[in-house]
C-alpha cells in the first residue's frame, strides 16, 4: 500500500512539473516611452526601442518610413512587417537600460533568455509638423495586425501593443 501511494504521489509530481519552457503570455509596454540612440533620420533605417524593465520591444524601420511629408498637411506611410520593417520582442535575464542598443560595445549581462521576430503585420507613421515648433516633424508610430509565433508555434495572442509612440524629425531648411 506504502508503495501505492508513494507511486501515485510520484506520478502527480513528475506530471505537475513544469518543464522549463518559457511562456509569454502578454506583451505590454503601452506605459512607456519610445527611445532611440541618436537623432533619427528619414532617409536610413531607424532603430527605436522601448524598455520595460527586463523586456524590450525593438522596432526597425525600414528606410523612408518616416517621411517629412508636406508642411501643413498630414502624411501616413506604412511599413509592412517582416518585409520591409521588423519587430522584435526581447526578454532578458535581468533589468536592461537603453545602455543595451546605444554603447558602441554592449555590455555583456543581462543576456537575452528569449526572442521572438513579428512575423506578420504593419507599422503606420503618421506625420505632421509640431503645432508648437513648425522646424519639427511629429511621427506618430502605430502597430497593426502584429503577430508574434514563438519557436514552438505558439501564438501570442494578448498584445497591448497599438500605440509605439511618437519621434521627431527635423524639418529640412
Amino acid at each position: 500500500m506504502r508503495k501505492f501511494i508513494f507511486s501515485i504521489v510520484g506520478l502527480v509530481l513528475l506530471f505537475s512539473c513544469s518543464d522549463g519552457d518559457l511562456e509569454i503570455e502578454t506583451i505590454d509596454f503601452d506605459s512607456v516611452s519610445a527611445q532611440s540612440c541618436s537623432a533619427l533620420i528619414p532617409t536610413s533605417t531607424n532603430l527605436l526601442f522601448k524598455i520595460n524593465n527586463t523586456e524590450a520591444l525593438i522596432l526597425e524601420l525600414q528606410s523612408g518610413v518616416l517621411n517629412n511629408g508636406v508642411v501643413g498637411e498630414t502624411v501616413t506611410t506604412e511599413s509592412s512587417v517582416p518585409n520591409q520593417s521588423q519587430v522584435i520582442y526581447r526578454i532578458f535575464s535581468d533589468g536592461v537600460d537603453n545602455g543595451y542598443f546605444c554603447d558602441n560595445i554592449p555590455p555583456a549581462q543581462p543576456t537575452v533568455i528569449d526572442e521572438v521576430e513579428a512575423e506578420d503585420g504593419m507599422v503606420i507613421v503618421e506625420t505632421a509638423v509640431d503645432p508648437n515648433d513648425a522646424g519639427v516633424f511629429v511621427h506618430t508610430i502605430s502597430l497593426s495586425g502584429i503577430s508574434f509565433v514563438t519557436e514552438s508555434g505558439e501564438r501570442i495572442t494578448n498584445l497591448t501593443i497599438s500605440q509605439f509612440g511618437e519621434v521627431t524629425t527635423n524639418v529640412p531648411n
